[in-house]
């Protein structure tokens, strides 16, 4: 018997120590955060670094923090830092240094790669948007503890102007609160007629971060007694000391780990007590698990699936915005090298008019020509000046544009007077290349990032489903609990008997003196059990709010899978209507360029006749505004072209292929290899390519 007795107050021992080896592993249970990378360099020291304003704070491509957002502090060996404030670095107003490339002699020289490397290092769309990543995995790091998701924001960043037309619709713009696409308890709302109430719905979770309490608390009581038979004293004087502890912690699978350990020192004036003072202590250690509603892995963890899928819809949409910005940064350059081109054609114009109004009034003074010739010379000069102006100021905006779209900050001294010269220019002789339709849109259904959108916000609607299907269940949990208390203490000295010895006394040394570490003994060798089972249960007899939501949830799934039907079907005719465009653009640039060849030769025709005596100047300027209406179609015409090109790069996903973008550089902010925009041509470096007008002259009627 002795030796069995051995035995059990061993395994009770061996339990007491696993007991508090559980609570302290698992408080410490959080990864740790990786350790910082080191800081990147800047890409080139080969250029005069243009100044800045403000100065540089630190690295300019370190723009976000190296920290993983979505791992808690690692509690290793500072266990104090989950309760700190994890810090996120300051925004970054500078530009990066590769914006000291391109600027030489107070001018930017700008490619159209180069402008897409500085739109995906600075542009400020691209920059906000980046700052989602880190919240998408903010909200990993929420769920983990078994919180609800807050959601992201996946709809486009918009605040970039200029570059019109290269916008693919998404439709997953958030709406719930703070900016999110769903809400926390079924309160969000949803977009394009899509709701989301039911999103995230289903059994309570519990906490999955451990949680440790504790009460430490003195207490002095002087209670009056009506009645003296219990504690044998008129006035009932105690001194209560508490020392309480508990833990706590929910797991995946619907179990409740809970721990009690409650320890109390009391002293009194009470007669009738054994021991004065005595100690009480305490512990319960209780489990309790779901067995239908809240049981298992799809209702518990379905917050921290959606928040992972929320992620990776995070990253299509950040696919999406670099292509469209990058789209919108070709279509700006384009425009830009149109205003550019255009101010040549107008200068050419100009001149022509000028030379005309001089030969024309030498041709008045000798009599050949009427005065009133000469007049009409001068309106067309004045009317090409005009042109002139309308085409430089249109061009100081081109720039302006490109230099908003492609910094971070435009401020600087230097480079906000820099003009913008595209090193670039439209290709008019190019032949037509497009794949068949049919290998556009398997490309554009395959890549586009709504449709990766599209299929796991299905997916975070079936774990919803799920979830919602296990909350129709009743509840019923079983538990078990194992507890056991323990007392220790001093003899009474009020109840000692004394000479002469009271009735009901109790003799000296009859109860042996005890200290704390016999009654926390008695804990684990059940001196004084509390065990037991038990089921608790909980039966909706009409379940009218359950059987709702599930319905509910049901329609709002049959509501996504239809949408991403249509949002195939848009996709199709995007594709279609691009292709389209595209080539009826193409055919008014050949027809454009058909018309200024004939414009060009009916010029020189006229010219020739006009210098033999056979045409008149009216006919000549007539001529000439004719060839600049045509040079300027054919611009148009080649903007419009290289535009189709990337709205059509766009509607198929296939930007980033073609012009080689990496999304790690993309992320990151910092490109390291060059993105190659195919097709582009060199511009010749002929005037006025080098120097253009700062600020067109007013115009001026010739002497």
């Amino acid at each position: 018997m002795s030796v069995f007795r051995f035995v059990n107050a061993a395994v009770r021992k061996a339990f007491a120590l696993a007991l508090v080896g559980l609570v302290t592993t698992s408080s410490f249970a959080q990864e740790a955060a990786p350790a910082a990378s080191p800081a990147p360099t800047a890409l080139s020291d080969a250029v005069k670094p243009l100044p800045q304003a403000p100065k540089p704070q630190g690295n300019a491509y370190q723009l976000y923090s190296d920290q993983n957002y979505s791992k808690g502090q690692s509690q290793w060996p500072k266990f104090w830092s989950v309760w700190g404030v994890r810090t996120m670095p300051q925004a970054n107003f500078t530009n990066t240094p590769l914006i000291d490339r391109v600027v030489r002699d107070g001018k930017m020289y700008l490619s159209l790669d180069e402008a897409v490397a500085l739109a995906l290092e600075n542009n400020l769309d691209i920059a906000i948007q980046r700052y989602n990543l880190i919240t998408a995995d903010v909200d990993i790091l929420r769920t983990s503890s078994g919180a609800a998701a807050l959601g992201v924001n996946t709809g486009l960043v918009q605040g970039t102007p200029g570059g019109a037309g290269s916008t693919a619709t998404s439709s997953t713009v958030g709406g719930g609160a703070g900016g999110t696409s769903i809400g926390v308890g079924g309160a969000g709302a949803g977009a394009a007629g899509i709701v989301t109430s039911t999103q995230g719905e289903g059994a309570p979770i519990d906490n999955f971060d451990p949680v440790l309490t504790g009460q430490i608390q003195g207490q002095h009581v002087t209670t009056p007694e009506a009645n003296t038979v219990f504690t044998g004293t008129p006035t009932l004087i105690q001194t209560i000391d508490t020392y309480n502890f508990g833990y706590s912690q929910g797991f995946s699978t619907g179990t409740l780990m809970t721990v009690g350990f409650q320890n109390s020192r009391t002293s009194a004036n009470a007669i009738f007590n054994s021991l004065n003072p005595y100690l009480n202590t305490a512990f319960n250690f209780q489990l309790r698990q779901h067995l239908l509603q809240g049981f298992g892995f799809n209702s518990n963890l379905r917050w921290i699936r959606i928040a992972r899928n929320d992620r990776a819809i995070m990253d299509a949409a950040y696919q999406n915005q670099i292509m469209t910005t990058v789209s919108q940064i070709e279509n700006i350059y384009w425009d830009l090298v149109n205003a550019y081109e255009n101010v040549k054609v107008q200068q050419r114009a100009l001149e022509l008019a000028e030379k005309t109004l001089s030969d024309t009034q030498k041709q008045v003074e000798i009599g050949t020509l009427a005065p009133i010739t000469a007049v009409q010379a001068k309106s067309s000069v004045a009317s090409a000046k005009q042109n002139l102006i309308i085409s430089q100021t249109n061009l100081q905006l081109q720039q302006l544009l490109m230099k908003n779209a492609i910094t971070r900050n435009n401020t600087d001294p230097i480079l906000a007077v820099a003009p913008v010269i595209p090193t670039d220019t439209l290709q008019i002789n190019e032949p037509f290349e497009v794949p068949p339709v049919e290998q556009l849109i398997d490309s554009a259904l395959k890549n586009r990032p709504e449709i990766v959108q599209s299929r796991l916000t299905l997916t975070n609607r079936e774990v919803g489903l799920k979830a919602i299907k296990n909350l129709q269940l009743p509840t019923v949990d079983i538990f078990a609990f194992y507890g056991a208390a323990g007392l220790a203490g001093d003899q009474n000295l009020y109840n000692t008997c004394g000479t002469p010895p009271t009735p009901g006394c109790t003799p000296p040394g009859t109860i042996p003196s005890t200290g704390y570490g016999h009654a926390f003994g008695n804990l684990f060798n059940s001196t004084a059990p509390d065990k037991g089972v038990g089921v608790n249960i909980n039966i909706p007899l009409r379940n009218r709010q359950n059987q709702a939501d599930q319905v509910r949830s049901v329609i709002e799934y049959r509501q996504a899978q239809m949408s991403a039907l249509q949002q195939a079907n848009t996709i199709t005719l995007q594709v279609r209507n691009a292709q389209f465009t595209l080539q009826q653009n193409y055919a008014a640039l050949q027809s454009a360029v058909a018309a200024r060849d004939y414009a060009s030769q009916n010029l020189d025709a006229e010219q020739k006749k006009y210098s033999l005596g056979a045409s008149t100047s009216t006919l000549v300027l007539q001529a000439s505004s004719a060839l600049t209406q045509a040079e300027s179609n054919v611009l148009s015409a080649a903007t419009n072209y290289e535009k189709s090109r990337v709205q059509l790069d766009l509607f198929t996903a296939d930007t980033l292929t073609k012009l080689g973008i990496d999304m790690g550089e993309a992320e990151s902010g910092k490109v390291n290899k060059m993105p190659t925009v195919p097709g582009t041509v060199p511009a010749p470096p002929q005037a006025p390519a080098t120097t253009p007008p700062a600020q067109a002259p007013p115009p001026q009627q010739p002497q």
